[in-house]
């Protein structure tokens, strides 16, 4: 039972946001958007992007679209759609403490897992696998291919028309995608390569980017603990000897014997999570202070990246990482669900391959001869945009059988 405080105060001071620094991404310098548009008198164009994202119809599949456990499951699980929310969430407040626009880190945070497909990696693997030779599958060239051209909700353009900035950052947030004397563009996904505006790929995206990328970190490294706690993958007591996670569940088992199970890893990954936004805060601030940029533009141009995890968390945060790899992402239960679903898939996109004309109307219109590239990227769009069921009821549809999920 929770203990009832004496009154009704509020311990402690509180929390003031500092102003707006002037290495923020400011809206009213934004290089603006595709597409020319009337901008809104009581939004900023920032807040416009996220609330696009937001009303998109990508952002709502996310809500049946496999996190690590496939969504019949349990509703307890996290979907793309929750651990976008949770995302979004650490960045706005990692965003508000260091000066950022929050707006903008929303944006970003709520848009990184657009253009995963079904099946989370394992769909991404399988239709990777399925476009050798014709370009292949990324999931954030795919987002790229949503939110410039898939999206069908406005009458002027194609796409969300989303500003530079957020496309920069959509594109960008785990890093320069060339490097200068090494990277050939080539290289790159051509839905990225040849798109029209110039992400400036040699440089790392704006400030608030950068804290949307750690922000994916610090949720889904802690989601995944509770989620595969409460699975039964593994045990509390097996993390007692893991860096990041045990000090912070052998203080708690100690100062709260016998205390209820959810109570313990909630509490846990409570400590952890603010363990890990106060890490970033402290070394990005140090970094900032450091490097003393003057405009957003000097952090794109700074050789590494200004928000990042002190060496210390870092060192530790990659020996979590393994023991969730080891015990997780690859325990039998979870692989042997996710080959099923990479069968799927696989046999979805041949059928269509070989037929395009079962495709809806509006896909097959995109399509060219069976088995050229054209038909396939056409294709692989359909499928990658599905949710897990939706995936399975085609299946179904075509092959008479239930897969085994």
């Amino acid at each position: 039972m929770s203990k009832t405080p004496p009154s009704g105060r509020l311990l402690g001071p509180l929390f003031v946001p500092p102003p707006r620094a002037p290495y923020a991404t400011n809206p009213a310098s934004s290089r603006g958007r595709f597409w020319a548009e009337e901008e809104s008198a009581t939004r900023s164009c920032y807040q416009r992007d996220r609330d696009r994202i937001i009303h998109s119809t990508a952002f709502r599949r996310l809500k049946h679209k496999t996190q690590v456990f496939v969504q019949h499951e349990g509703d307890y699980y996290r979907t793309r759609l929750t651990h976008s929310l949770e995302v979004a969430q650490i960045a706005r407040s990692l965003a508000r403490v260091l000066g950022l626009d929050e707006d903008l880190a929303e944006a970003l945070a709520l848009a990184h897992d657009l253009g995963h497909p079904p099946f989370g990696h394992a769909g991404e693997a399988a239709l990777n696998a399925c476009m050798a030779g014709h370009d292949g599958f990324d999931h954030n060239a795919q987002a790229l291919v949503l939110v410039t051209r898939l999206e069908h909700r406005y009458a002027d353009f194609d796409g969300l028309n989303l500003t530079w900035e957020t496309l920069e950052g959509l594109v960008k947030h785990n890093g320069p995608l060339l490097h200068e004397g090494a990277g050939l563009r080539e290289s790159l996904p051509e839905a990225i390569a040849a798109f029209p505006w110039d992400l400036e790929l040699f440089t790392h995206a704006g400030p608030e980017a950068q804290i949307a990328a750690l922000s994916d970190d610090i949720a889904y490294v802690n989601h995944d603990i509770d989620d595969g706690l409460r699975a039964g993958l593994f045990q509390i007591e097996e993390l007692f000897e893991v860096a990041l996670v045990g000090p912070i569940f052998r203080e708690l088992s100690a100062a709260h014997p016998g205390l209820e199970r959810g109570r313990l890893i909630g509490e846990a990954i409570r400590r952890l999570i603010g363990q890990m936004v106060g890490d970033v805060t402290a070394q990005t601030l140090r970094a900032l202070g450091a490097l003393a940029p003057r405009n957003a533009g000097e952090i794109r141009g700074y050789g590494t990246p200004l928000a990042e995890f002190s060496p210390a968390l870092r060192a530790d945060l990659s020996k979590l990482k393994e023991f969730l790899f080891r015990r997780m992402y690859h325990h039998p239960r979870v692989l042997q669900v996710m080959q099923n679903a990479q069968l799927a898939l696989t046999q979805l996109f041949g059928t269509f391959m070989a037929d395009p004309a079962l495709l809806p109307r509006d896909w097959m219109a995109g399509c060219g001869a069976p088995g050229d590239s054209v038909t396939a990227r056409a294709v692989c769009d359909y499928i990658a945009g599905m949710t897990d069921r939706f995936a399975l009821q085609e299946h179904r549809k075509f092959f008479h059988m239930e897969i085994a999920l």
